[in-house]
Order: structure tokens, then C-alpha cells, then sequence
């Protein structure tokens, strides 16, 4: 299952030829992958207060085509894997306006306590691996 989230692209974000620099993609992944948690029903604020981090271990973005300044574009988020201590969300980035998708990329992570030390997630937060195992289950 997708998660969307819509932003408005600021003039701050974009480079010197009025395109959106490329960093600030990741930034977008970023807010995806927040609001992908909180409509999950457990928030990164939330996991971090419950001693879980989820450091970024690996990232890999596409670049299609470019956002503007006061774009507004759609941010999707997916769980496309679930394993151990590891998970992967994939992104995809679209123009709003005419639906043409600028970006894809993915983030992978790991769940870790807060001196850094791999935790098995699955064992002690049962509902919400089940919550994950379930979106992946559903293949979509």
C-alpha cells in the first residue's frame, strides 16, 4: 500500500536554474517516510520515545525530471521490504499538476536502540511488525 503526502515546493529549494536542487529530494523522502509512519499509527517521534531509531543505512534515487519553484508535488512512500533488523521504503515523486513522476528512490534502514545496537524489533513490538508484515502481505 502507498502512502501520499503533497508539499509545495519552496523558493529555497531550488538551485540557480529554478529547478529543485537534487539534495533536497532526500528531504522529500524524509517527510514521506514520516507521515508513512504516523498513518501507520506509530510515529518516528513516537518509536524514538519507545527507544527505536531508525538510521538511514543505504539510500539510491533516479532522477526523471525536475520540480519548480511553487510545484506542488506528491510524495509516495511504500514498505517494499521486511527483514530482521532492516527495512526498505521506495519513493516515487510526481508532479501534482500533470501527474508526471520526477523521482524514484528508496531508503533502507535498521532498528537500532539508542546506543546504535541492532534491536529485534519484531519480538519487542509485536502489533507493529504485524502492522508491516500485513502491507507487505498485501503486495501492493
Amino acid at each position: 500500500m502507498e502512502y501520499e503526502t503533497t508539499i509545495r515546493v519552496r523558493y529555497k529549494e531550488t538551485d540557480q536554474m529554478g529547478v529543485v536542487y537534487y539534495g533536497n529530494y532526500f528531504t522529500w523522502f524524509e517527510v514521506g517516510r514520516n507521515e508513512f509512519f504516523r498513518k501507520l499509527g506509530f510515529p518516528c517521534g513516537e518509536l524514538e520515545e519507545r527507544g527505536v531509531l531508525l538510521p538511514v543505512i543505504e539510500t539510491g534515487c533516479k532522477y526523471i525530471d525536475s520540480a519548480k519553484f511553487d510545484d506542488e508535488v506528491i510524495i509516495k512512500t511504500k514498505l517494499s521490504e521486511l527483514k530482521g533488523v532492516r527495512l526498505k521504503l521506495d519513493y516515487k515523486i510526481f508532479r501534482k499538476i500533470d501527474n508526471t513522476l520526477l523521482v524514484e528512490g528508496f531508503t533502507k534502514h535498521a532498528f537500532v536502540d539508542k546506543e546504535m545496537k541492532p534491536i529485534n524489533f519484531r519480538r519487542r513490538f509485536k502489533d507493529e511488525w504485524r502492522v508491516l508484515e500485513d502491507l507487505l502481505g498485501k503486495g501492493e
